[in-house]
């Protein structure tokens, strides 16, 4: 369903939830809504989690997953979809199904598959079903490190290996990979966009902190804000990047242990 210029900027997220308010679809709400985007939800799991860590998962049912994308598409549309935890490989093929049914939104694809305090998000045999169903799907694929690892099978420990596993999620179907480099070791981050064309480094000094919890959803929901408000993709991605790094460096402290960003600076 199209809906006026002006009203560009809806985004469909396909995402867990997290009480703890930090990370999954509560922070994908918080950044599309302080980037002037309107957030619609297709919930796959309610975790029980804060700063601490994640002690129970319950997965929604495959129904309610396909039916929550469904009605959001069929009344509200969406001009971007983002996805984040999964779960299992039956549910990548519920994505799969819905983001096809949505030919002309862009697919931001971010391959959830450890919480930070290091409990698992994807089912091992799911990663195959992202490989081949949402990897050529995916207008940007936002992997982290351990994530390219997996999705690769390759080692990556620098800015060389973050460009070598980009090119081969390149050559399994993805439209841009945004290889994160926050989990690379070294004084700087840099984070490294892999288009066909070419790419874009994004670079700054790394931030000393404790307050890093949810930047991975926020990144690509601020990402995918972008490509639903109508910009090209790497001022999407420089727009995101900026947003993050100003929310990490404004973190309100809260939680003793991996604490949440400030999604609402942008308000202030």
């Amino acid at each position: 369903m199209s809906a006026p210029e002006s009203h560009k900027g809806r985004v469909l997220i396909i995402a867990g939830s997290d009480s703890g308010g930090g990370a999954g679809v509560q922070a994908d709400i918080k950044t599309v809504t302080a980037l002037g985007g309107y957030a619609a939800t297709a919930i796959t799991a309610i975790t029980v989690q804060n700063t601490l860590g994640v002690t129970g998962v319950h997965a929604v049912p495959l129904g309610i997953i396909e039916a929550q994308g469904r009605a959001v598409l069929d009344d509200i549309g969406a001009d971007a979809i983002k996805t984040g935890m999964l779960g299992d490989a039956a549910t990548v093929e519920v994505v799969a199904r819905l983001i096809d049914s949505a030919p002309d939104a862009p697919a931001v694809i971010d391959p959830v598959m450890i919480a930070k305090g290091g409990a698992s998000l994807l089912a091992a045999e799911a990663v195959a079903a992202v490989k081949t169903l949402l990897i050529p799907r995916a207008a940007l694929l936002t992997p982290n490190a351990p994530e390219a690892e997996a999705l690769t099978g390759l080692a990556v420990a620098s800015l060389d290996d973050q460009r070598r596993a980009g090119e081969v999620l390149l050559a399994l179907g993805a439209k841009a990979v945004l290889m994160k480099g926050g989990h690379v070791p070294g004084d700087r981050v840099v984070d490294v966009l892999i288009t066909s064309a070419g790419e874009t480094l994004f670079e700054g000094e790394r931030i000393e902190t404790r307050h890093t919890h949810g930047t991975g959803c926020t990144l690509a929901s601020a990402c995918a804000a972008g490509l639903a408000q109508g910009l090209p993709l790497a001022e999407a991605v420089a727009r995101a990047w900026n947003y993050v790094h100003e929310a990490m460096l404004r973190a309100p402290g809260f939680g003793a242990g991996h604490g949440p960003l400030d999604h609402g600076w942008t308000l202030r």
